[in-house]
């Protein structure tokens, strides 16, 4: 997970990754951090994440991207 928040705070070194938890609900990140994020992903995990993996579910905190990282990883 570590290199999950190293992807992370390159895009937005403002914010602290390590403690929020409501990345998306409360506006943290935007549209933009968000496909950043997905593109970096991609790159160095090797995954595909979709539309439907979009919801703020997957984006909230590290955690969840971390868990979305793993189950795609596996497919």
């Amino acid at each position: 997970m570590e290199r999950l928040y190293e992807i992370l705070e390159g895009i937005r070194p403002d914010v602290d990754f390590k403690s929020e938890k409501k990345l998306m609900d409360e506006g943290i990140l935007d549209s933009f951090d968000v496909v950043s994020i997905i593109s970096e992903f991609n790159d160095e995990f090797g995954i595909e994440i979709r539309v439907n993996e979009l919801g703020p579910s997957n984006f909230n905190s590290v955690e969840a991207m971390n868990t979305m990282v793993e189950r795609l990883s596996k497919k």
